[in-house]
């Protein structure tokens, strides 16, 4: 007897021809592995739900993340994010089969990762907020990073700093364009600004915001109804999700504006109908 039909394939890596070994006895495959772990070694990159440039983006996985690989073909692998434990399928490129335990994460909304410590140079990548880099040199204010390339100090911080004001962190990406699956300041959407703030924040956050509803700090309310809205609050809608920045405005990355934006609570509100608020909850 197997539970296949009760776990999200979201987050659990399983399919009729091959299953993750901590799957096996829950589901049924017709291989179990222990897959191989990686970590990614570009700036940011794209999770696809099918083995195809063509496919729809589910998410982004940041430069120095870990990724279980589990399968590949055609130069993509499928496997399973670490961070949230997203599955989905990534080009292999982006990937190094030696990992490495970071020391330092972007802080900045994002840098540019130089061949030399010299700002003149031109980049060769872009590193997001929330990136994990080993620092290997220094050089004045510049830091050599695992894997070549310079960040400028003043965009890193150690690892085990976190922000005081996660609000705060989500207020840096106004005006970012709205990307489906996206996590960066380059583009991202409703769920990945909760998730990209509260991670940096030091708290954990799956991806999506139905999942997020689920178990992210506390319930307040199941409709809104009667709510004095605190900074932080997250306000949930159907497919949709936003932070309060004050008692009356929601930052919120969505398809309306094309972008992160605050506007007025009541403004979504009366764009959104009959789909109104389905929870509120709090840190």
């Amino acid at each position: 007897m197997t539970d296949t039909e009760k776990l999200d394939p979201r987050v659990h890596p399983y399919r009729e021809d091959l299953a993750a070994s901590y799957l096996r006895g829950r589901v049924d495959a017709a291989r179990f592995i222990d897959g191989v772990p990686c970590q990614i070694r570009s700036g940011f990159a794209a999770v696809k739900a099918e083995p195809s440039f063509e496919a729809g983006q589910t998410t982004e996985l940041l430069f120095g993340e870990t990724f279980t690989v589990l399968d590949e073909r055609d130069g993509w692998a499928w496997g399973q994010n670490g961070t949230d434990g997203y599955v989905g399928w990534v080009r292999v490129e982006a990937l190094d089969a030696d990992i490495t335990l970071p020391t330092h994460k972007v802080s900045a909304l994002r840098t540019f990762l130089l061949p030399e410590p010299d700002l003149k140079q031109p980049f060769v990548d872009v590193l997001s907020l929330g990136a994990r880099v080993v620092v290997t040199a220094e050089q004045g204010e510049w830091r050599q990073v695992d894997g070549g390339g310079w960040l400028h100090a003043r965009h890193l911080a150690p690892v085990a700093i976190t922000a005081a004001d996660f609000v705060a962190v989500a207020e840096q990406f106004a005006g970012t364009p709205y990307l489906w699956g996206g996590r960066t300041s380059i583009g991202i959407d409703c769920s990945g600004l909760v998730q990209v703030a509260l991670l940096a924040a030091g708290h954990h956050c799956p991806r999506d915001s139905d999942q997020q509803a689920a178990i992210i700090g506390t319930l307040v309310s199941g409709d809104g109804k009667g709510v004095t809205y605190q900074r932080g609050d997250l306000v949930f809608f159907p497919g949709h999700v936003g932070i309060m920045t004050d008692a009356a405005t929601l930052l919120h990355a969505n398809a309306f504006h094309m972008q992160v934006v605050a506007e007025p609570l009541a403004d979504v509100l009366a764009r959104a109908g009959a789909k109104g608020i389905t929870a509120i909850r709090r840190l």
